[in-house]
């Protein structure tokens, strides 16, 4: 899914626009018990109920694609009979109303998340009837022919509210506060199936996670039999152990230079297009020879990009490149360049020292201080 894919599914999170037709949800506590659960229809819940959980299923669309969300294909084997995929079609299949695949749903959640404190699933199905579109991107309302039947997850953790003061209107005085246990926004969440090119494509589903360092890769495995992509950190690390590898004593500012300004470029390019620039090992290695590494060295590029990557591991761009900071460090300096000027960097020996030369242009400052 990409960003206008994500956005017209958020959007139907209001009244006026609801697909949703049930809810069921199962509040779990640290000892791993079920403590109450529920199934309704959704529209029978007053509305300011309504309005909160319609924040809680726009949170679990929100976030940067390739670091919060994660499109995520299922392997063929998953697919078949007993497989994950499968389940999930079943589930969505029974609209939730089949309580024993929706506790089997809750039973895999409560065995498998590691989690010692209270926490609350959510699960809803909906039948999106989506719109048909002119050619100029107009929705017209009366020109659908196809509906995206769906579910939703989401693991919310549940706190206790902190002991305070508060004013009780009724006996018109300042009071201890009541404590009491408070459903947060969604920590991991899942759409299933995917809405690609504004269809529903079964073979994948999108997953949400409010830190895009904490994936939770064995519980993804176990839930859905998806093994996530490496969190945006740890392709920019392995990104750039794989430059460094490469090099080895060739990697020199210029060169590291010219490789993101490369990356940089491809962002720019397709800026405008709604889905993330993926790279692919292939893409990867293009970029790396355009920017000047050396054949020879080129030759251990396959070898290190499936050590630190990953032989079909792909990498977002933005996850490795910044395209709004540019960042030298050394022990004691750190200096912090506009990527489009990063070609005023440059190394040379001045007086036996190799030294970081940057012409100085325009008006300078010192700690806010114009000086000459």
């Amino acid at each position: 899914m990409n960003k206008k894919e994500v956005s017209e599914i958020k959007k139907l999170f209001k009244p006026e626009k609801c697909s949703i037709s049930r809810i069921c949800g199962c509040y779990v506590d640290g000892e791993k018990e079920k403590k109450a659960q529920f199934s309704r229809t959704f529209l029978s819940f007053p509305e300011e109920v309504m309005y909160k959980y319609f924040d809680i299923f726009k949170k679990s669309l929100s976030g940067t694609l390739g670091k919060n969300l994660l499109n995520m294909e299922f392997p063929t084997e998953q697919e078949f009979e007993g497989g994950k995929q499968e389940f999930l079609m079943k589930l969505r299949s029974s609209k939730l109303n089949d309580d024993s695949l929706v506790q089997e749903f809750y039973d895999h959640i409560i065995n498998t998340y590691d989690y010692s404190e209270n926490y609350y699933i959510i699960l809803i199905h909906a039948v999106y009837d989506i719109p048909g579109r002119t050619s100029d991107g107009l929705e017209m309302d009366d020109a659908s022919d196809e509906i995206y039947d769906h579910i939703m997850g989401c693991i919310c953790p549940v706190n206790l509210t902190d002991a305070g003061l508060s004013y009780n209107t009724v006996t018109d005085a300042i009071e201890s506060r009541t404590r009491d246990w408070l459903v947060q926004m969604p920590d991991y969440g899942f759409l299933f199936p995917l809405f690609n090119d504004r269809s529903s494509d079964i073979h994948g589903m999108l997953y949400y996670s409010r830190n895009p360092e904490m994936l939770r890769t064995e519980f993804v495995e176990e839930i859905f039999g998806c093994t996530p992509p490496l969190s945006a950190k740890n392709q920019k690390n392995s990104f750039n152990a794989l430059v460094e590898e490469t090099l080895e004593e060739t990697c020199e500012l210029e060169t590291v230079v010219a490789i993101h300004e490369k990356l940089n470029e491809i962002i720019d390019a397709q800026k405008d297009e709604p889905d993330p620039v993926i790279l692919t090992k292939s893409e990867v290695k293009r970029i790396l020879e355009d920017s000047g590494v050396d054949n020879e060295k080129m030759e251990a590029f396959e070898d290190q990009y499936d050590l630190k990557a990953g032989e079909t591991a792909s990498m977002m761009a933005k996850n490795i490149t910044s395209t709004r900071h540019f960042e030298v460090k050394t022990p004691d300096v750190v200096i912090h360049v506009d990527p489009l000027r990063s070609d005023l960097l440059e190394t040379k020996i001045v007086d036996g020292k190799k030294c970081i030369v940057i012409p100085l242009e325009g008006d300078i400052e010192v700690n806010g201080i114009h000086v000459h």
